[in-house]
């Protein structure tokens, strides 16, 4: 059995295809419905030594591998398998503390990782390789994937995870074998975040889109409590407030786009419907303004928020967003 019940048909599925497991596998679904613990936990049934189980078993040779990589997943350009050399281990325990955070997957990772996979491991057990998210490779390194997907290496098997399929190269995706992850029943994901204890749950899910592992890493982290500052200033309509508030780097500017893209969204759909998607319980706040200006400025947002990856100055940036929100 799966930790999240709404993926349990599918690791039934996968289970089932252990010993003749595809060489390609494309997960692919929304953010935050537990694509990365599918695939970890599908790595470690391949790599585990003990033949008759449909779980890893966690004892074995191969699961103690698997257990020393990093939570809480396989990065892009980590590898796992039952036979790692002592080497590669220590190569991808110690990334350089001068390296900066990068969003790309980038192709000097993928061909270290091409050379890794073709070393043979010294118990005879497959190398898997994890890429996640897929999406966050660039041309050079996509192209460098395809060609070992074309001709992949004995016992080798690459897991992509995705949350946006449509922007990995057509032909990287013909050559993997496609496990689509929908969206969960609400009923499901309320009765499991209330299972784990999470406060607010409704509130987190809607905000969420219904993604349940997103809900319950936003209620329980700064960056929920960031949302919460941000969504009380919205309903109390002040942009005195907003202008204040904090954003120190580009996660924060990011963040910001996204709660006021939402409260767009919501604002024109409660001029439309009634009804709310993001944000329950609150009133329609346009004060006469159309759901065409709401939805104007819900596309500019999401620009703003494609742009805050790059090297901006946040709280001239965070100011730009405001001022480009319709006053009420």
């Amino acid at each position: 059995m799966s930790p999240y019940p709404w993926l349990d048909s599918r690791w039934a599925e996968l289970a089932a295809q252990r010993e003749n497991s595809p060489h390609a596998l494309l997960i692919h679904g929304p953010l935050g419905v537990g694509k990365l613990a599918l695939a970890r936990r599908f790595a470690q049934l391949i790599l585990c030594e003990t033949a008759t189980v449909s779980s890893p078993c966690g004892h074995c040779e191969g699961c103690r591998w698997f257990a020393w990589l990093p939570a809480p997943g396989l990065p892009p350009d980590r590898t796992g398998s039952a036979g790692c050399p002592r080497r590669a281990r220590r190569r991808c325990s110690r990334p350089s503390k001068a390296a900066k955070p990068s969003f790309e997957i980038k192709v000097e990772q993928v061909r270290e990782l091409a050379g890794f996979l073709n070393i043979g491991s010294h118990r005879a057990r497959r190398r898997v390789a994890v890429f996640h998210p897929a999406e966050n490779m660039n041309s050079n390194s996509a192209n460098a994937l395809l060609k070992s997907l074309e001709e992949p290496a004995s016992g080798a098997c690459f897991i992509l995870i995705s949350n946006k399929p449509q922007r990995l190269l057509a032909t990287v995706r013909s050559r993997c074998v496609s496990l689509p992850i929908g969206m969960p029943m609400a009923s499901v994901t309320r009765d499991w975040l209330r299972s784990e204890k999470v406060e607010d749950a409704e509130d987190w899910l809607a905000y969420a889109g219904g993604a349940p592992l997103l809900a319950r890493s936003l209620a329980d982290s700064t960056r929920g409590g960031r949302i919460r500052q941000l969504t009380a200033l919205l309903r109390a309509n002040d942009r005195d407030g907003l202008l204040a508030w904090n954003a120190t780097d580009r996660e924060d500017i990011e963040m910001l786009a996204e709660v006021l893209q939402k409260w767009a969204c919501d604002q024109a759909l409660l001029s439309f419907s009634g009804k709310s998607l993001y944000f329950n319980k609150i009133s329609q706040g346009n004060g006469g303004r159309s759901a065409r200006d709401w939805l104007r400025f819900a596309r500019e947002a999401g620009q703003f928020r494609r742009a805050a990856r790059h090297p901006l100055n946040p709280k001239l940036f965070a100011a730009e967003i405001i001022g480009a929100m319709p006053r009420v």
